[in-house]
């Protein structure tokens, strides 16, 4: 677009920010992330399960024969319990398993029409949105008011795309490949599922067929290469609560499940992202190159997180950070003209995010005379709205006007065959290895209550050495830098009070509350 044109939509956009009115924008109510996320999303009490091993040896991938054996049969030699009770007793049992493969992610509407309904999923999730214990009844009206006043908005940035998210057609397209690669490469007939957390398929329905096709040996596989509570932690606790409200169809003896929870540093994964992005890199032109310098940069995109989160034990920045050292090690470094850079979008609201903005990095390049460029979406594996909105249009609309004459992005996964066939590999090394159950993978990844100043381990099924095994005492939940002094806690419940007095009053008036003070 002409920079007459990306004026005017700027403009359109800043209006429209403005006739909504700043106070009642949705992204006030992300002040709640800060302070509630300490009060919601305990581990489901009284749920127990026997998790048991699919094989012995982490250190090498059976043959095809052994996991097909492994896969089949529903007798476990390492039963793992998520409670302080005794281990259940494992029982062996001469009929065969089927084995399946559910992946689980964010979701996205594939219409105008269910941009609303999206938003109102997403904003009732408390791990999007934490309300302290008082103002719990009114997650769902929150949730309301914010999908109605941001539909409009989101429903032209899905319009810029088509129309609506191809995440959907993306995710069940890798979920084909990947059955397709285990059955030529292993041999293993296996049946995959698409779990969505915020649209349809939701996860609950992709259990609902998981349990009509018979399926007893499940491998649980977040498409999220990094784990964070928001992501991959906020669709494990809906299965951690499917399993407890019914033990009767998921229990001991009827679904064998293990977890994959994060898995950004797989070699596999690592080097399918290399590729993608070293053909980025060799498509500048020699003209390009001299009017760059001989320069070429790359700028890894992930997409934020409140600081709140890493502060409280989210595990995301770290795997961030780690992922990208481990794919600059297999690019071309300084000696060949090449550096790297590292910032984080899409962030909403008024509170601290995780820096730097990039938002702020495209116009620092820009001044310090970066002319080729490309951008590497890090920790998304297919298209959609980040993507193709956030980065193509308006970041490349940013970076043109920064000066950033020469645009590269680097395309997600999607259906790349190098990553498709490690994501075959991660399933079938999955059935060969102890397994993780939901309730263990939260836990070990900091998924649990935050918010007291003790963590009740009995509450949680935490012995001296972990629960069964992940995590031992003092390296979960209960470091003290991961607690929230209780004076902040109630200063912040104290501010949520009135956040959500505000946005009651402002639901009920349909004006700012500025404007109650004539302002």
């Amino acid at each position: 677009p002409s920079g007459n044109m990306r004026r005017k939509r700027r403009a359109q956009r800043e209006r429209h920010e403005s006739s909504t009115g700043r106070w009642t924008r949705p992204a006030l109510v992300w002040v709640g992330i800060t302070i509630g996320l300490a009060m919601t999303a305990r581990p489901c009490q009284g749920f127990s399960q026997s998790v048991p091993s699919f094989g012995a040896s982490k250190r090498s991938l059976p043959s095809a024969s052994a996991l097909q054996q492994a896969a089949t049969t529903a007798a476990f030699d390492v039963p793992l319990s998520t409670t302080v009770d005794p281990p259940l007793t494992a029982t062996s049992t001469s009929s065969p398993s089927k084995v399946g493969v559910l992946l689980l992610n964010l979701g996205g509407p594939e219409t105008g029409e269910d941009v609303e309904g999206f938003l109102y999923n997403l904003f009732a999730d408390p791990d999007i949105i934490r309300l302290p214990a008082p103002l719990a009844p009114l997650q769902s009206l929150i949730a309301t008011f914010i999908s109605k006043r941001r539909a409009p908005k989101s429903r032209a940035a899905y319009d810029s795309i088509g129309g609506g998210s191809p995440i959907l057609q993306y995710s069940n397209a890798q979920a084909q490949g990947m059955t397709e690669s285990i059955k030529k490469r292993y041999g293993l007939d296996v049946t995959a599922y698409v779990g969505m957390r915020y649209w349809k398929p939701y996860t609950e329905e992709a259990l609902e067929q998981i349990r009509a096709d018979g399926v007893n040996a499940l491998v649980i596989l977040p498409l999220y290469p990094q784990f964070s509570i928001s992501t991959s932690g906020s669709s494990l606790r809906v299965l951690q609560e499917e399993f407890a409200k019914h033990s009767e169809w998921y229990g001991p003896g009827k679904l064998a499940h293990t977890v994959v929870p994060s898995w950004y540093d797989r070699p596999g994964y690592v080097s399918a992202m290399s590729n993608l992005i070293r053909s980025e890199l060799d498509s500048f032109t020699p003209q390009e190159l001299k009017e760059g310098g001989q320069k070429r940069h790359v700028l890894f995109s992930a997409h934020g997180v409140p600081q709140s989160y890493i502060e409280a034990g989210d595990p995301y920045q770290s795997q961030i950070i780690d992922c990208v050292e481990k794919i600059k090690k297999t690019l071309p470094g300084d000696a060949e003209g090449v550096e790297i850079h590292l910032s984080y979008q899409s962030r909403v609201g008024p509170i601290e995010w995780l820096r730097p903005y990039t938002d702020d990095v495209l116009p620092s390049l820009g001044e310090s005379g970066v002319k080729n460029l490309v951008v590497v979406p890090i920790s998304f594996v297919s298209e959609h709205i980040e993507t193709l909105e956030e980065i193509d249009i308006e970041y490349r609309e940013l970076a043109e006007e920064s000066g950033i004459t020469n645009w590269r992005r680097c395309p997600a996964l999607n259906t790349d065959v190098a990553f498709i066939d490690d994501m075959a590999d991660m399933v079938m090394e999955a059935l060969a290895e102890p397994a993780q159950s939901v309730t263990e993978a939260c836990v070990a990844n900091n998924c649990g209550d935050s918010g007291g100043a003790l963590i009740d381990e009995q509450m949680l099924g935490i012995s001296a050495t972990g629960v069964g095994g992940v995590g031992a005492e003092g390296n979960l939940l209960t470091k003290q830098e991961q607690v929230l002094k209780e004076s902040e806690r109630m200063n912040g419940r104290i501010a949520m009070l009135g956040v959500g007095g505000t946005l009651l009053v402002e639901l009920l008036s349909g004006n700012s509350v500025m404007h109650l003070f004539g302002m």
